[in-house]
């Protein structure tokens, strides 16, 4: 197992190199949506709209969360509404899906047929907020904290916990 470095936009050489339980931190650019506004981005993709929130989707990485004056802490990515849009994510480019809780089998094998990865991240909120350097709202401001935001990170600490067809729960 490997400490590793990651920084965003991710390659796919990058994701390849992973293996589940490798530990890495992850810096630059990351997403953060949850339930309520997955299901929103994804009927952006499916419309071709995507490239209205000024993203490039590709090499990406999705969090788990909600954006708080709190801070950010990982929801538990076995909700429908979120591990349903790993496939379609990861379809559309999103290299590493972040946050927290087991995966069911055929989202694991979803994960390896795009080359990406999902790696689970600690209820820490204290130490993330600590390496979150700027957060803003990317789309739908309607929904407060559940909005996607997309935040600029330093060495986020997080466990590789699905990768090329194999889970860390198995």
């Amino acid at each position: 197992m490997a400490q590793i470095d990651l920084h965003t936009p991710i390659s796919e050489e990058a994701i390849r190199a992973l293996d589940v339980g490798d530990t890495v931190t992850i810096s630059g650019i990351i997403l953060c949506g949850r339930d309520a506004v997955l299901p929103r981005v994804l009927k952006m993709i499916d419309e071709g709209t995507a490239g209205q929130l000024g993203v490039d989707l590709r090499g990406q990485v999705i969090f788990h969360t909600a954006v708080s004056v709190a801070g950010v802490g990982p929801t538990s990515s076995n909700k429908l509404e979120i591990e349903s849009s790993i496939e379609p994510l990861s379809a559309a480019g999103i290299k590493l899906h972040l946050g927290k809780g087991k995966l069911h089998e055929a989202t694991v094998n979803a994960l390896d047929r795009y080359n990406s990865v999902y790696a689970v991240i600690p209820p820490v909120t204290a130490l993330l907020g600590a390496r979150t350097r700027d957060a803003r709202v990317l789309a739908f401001p309607e929904l407060g904290m559940e909005a996607l935001h997309i935040i600029e990170v330093d060495r986020y600490p997080a466990i590789i916990a699905a990768a090329h067809g194999r889970s860390i729960y198995d």
